[in-house]
């Protein structure tokens, strides 16, 4: 199902995929990679995650939720990281209100990923996080990160469960950065690294498996 969400102002495309059952669900926010890559470059938006969403809400009987992040406020300009946290604070709550969630959890590919974390890392009501392919800071991404800093918010977020998935070939977040983001959080993460994958985890069958895993593992 297609919907519109108000974010601080701004109109933000999304898409629910609900179980089959009519049973209370656990629910899901799915992040998707964005638009930003390191040092300038930038790559097209996967438009996929709607058909990821409904693949996991039928695999995992959860309801999940993907959504757009808001555009650079310029054209030509690089993203503002403030801007996406705010709409992702924007997407979890409007997931918790739903009727029938019984609790919210984050996934996220590359750069949705590392924002899961932080905004996990703030936010006790999220119950859990996945990132898959996340960079752990991102100073070589935008001139200015702010106070968006994965490695800091990762450390906050143990005892409630994080997965870390990542390409052992990833030639763009390089698998370090996952290493270094399951030692801020002292080691109580479950890290995955995927021979021979590289920075598309969103498209490896994998990675897929293993969030699928990962939720059904979840405590209701």
């Amino acid at each position: 199902m297609e919907l519109k969400l108000d974010s601080d102002g701004v109109s933000l495309r999304a898409f629910v995929a609900n179980p089959p059952t009519a049973a209370p669900a656990r629910g899901l926010v799915l992040c998707h990679a964005s638009v930003a890559t390191p040092r300038g470059t930038t790559s097209a938006v996967d438009t996929s995650y709607a058909e990821l969403a409904s693949g996991l809400a039928l695999a995992s009987g959860w309801s999940v939720l993907t959504f757009d992040f808001r555009p650079p406020r310029k054209t030509g300009a690089e993203p503002l990281l403030a801007d996406w946290l705010t709409d992702l604070r924007t997407v979890v709550d409007h997931l918790i209100k739903i009727e029938g969630i019984t609790g919210v959890w984050l996934a996220g590919f590359s750069v949705g990923g590392a924002l899961a974390l932080c905004v996990a890392g703030e936010d006790e009501r999220v119950r859990g996080v996945a990132a898959l392919g996340a960079p752990a800071e991102f100073d070589d991404w935008v001139e200015d990160p702010g106070d968006v800093r994965p490695l800091q918010s990762i450390s906050k977020i143990p005892p409630r469960p994080v997965l870390l998935v990542h390409g052992e070939a990833d030639d763009i977040v390089p698998r370090s950065d996952a290493r270094a983001l399951a030692d801020a959080a002292g080691g109580e993460v479950e890290l995955r690294l995927l021979a021979g994958a590289g920075h598309g985890l969103r498209h490896d069958p994998r990675a897929t498996a293993v969030l699928e895993g990962w939720l059904d593992r979840q405590d209701p």
